[in-house]
């Protein structure tokens, strides 16, 4: 049974109101994942959205048919499959448990449909969503930054 205290711990929920969260409880499923179990692919249908209770996940993007690059990494508290919230499409990356989870997880459509409800609660995860994009945005960037950096060809450019 998902409580609002267990919801008040997930970084997009933060700014949420307990009527809010009771709303999201009632649509919210746990699902539990073994170690190595992979709980979508790359180019699936982007159908729920997902926030870790317990464990860790890794977002993974395959490169070429042998080479998978870990894109980053989702703790307790934090989410992930949040294309299902922008709109309907599909998964960038893989989602592979890094160890045993418990996630919670809601359908895409029921969670974007109790937003056009209420759309202060909509406006509310929205900003809370931005602010991850922008996170992950800058993480990559600087990522990105670092390889350029340390490319032997591009070094003697610095």
């Amino acid at each position: 049974m998902v409580t609002t205290e267990d919801l008040k711990k997930m970084v997009i929920m933060t700014h949420l109101k307990d009527d809010m969260l009771k709303r999201i409880i009632s649509i919210t499923d746990v699902l539990k994942f073994e170690d190595q179990e992979i709980i979508f692919r790359q180019g699936d249908i982007a159908d729920r959205f997902y926030m870790v209770k317990r464990g860790k996940v890794l977002l993974e993007q395959r490169i070429a048919e042998k080479i998978t690059v870990s894109v980053g990494s989702i703790k307790p508290g934090f989410a992930f499959g949040w294309s299902t919230m922008i709109e309907e499409g599909y998964y960038t990356t893989d989602a592979v448990c890094a160890e045993p989870c418990e996630i919670y997880s809601m359908r895409g459509d029921i969670i974007r449909a109790l937003c056009e409800k209420d759309p202060y609660m909509g406006y509310l995860l929205s900003q809370r969503l931005l602010v991850i994009l922008k996170k992950r945005y800058d993480h990559r960037t600087e990522q990105f930054i670092k390889v350029i950096k340390h490319d032997p060809d591009m070094k003697d450019l610095f």
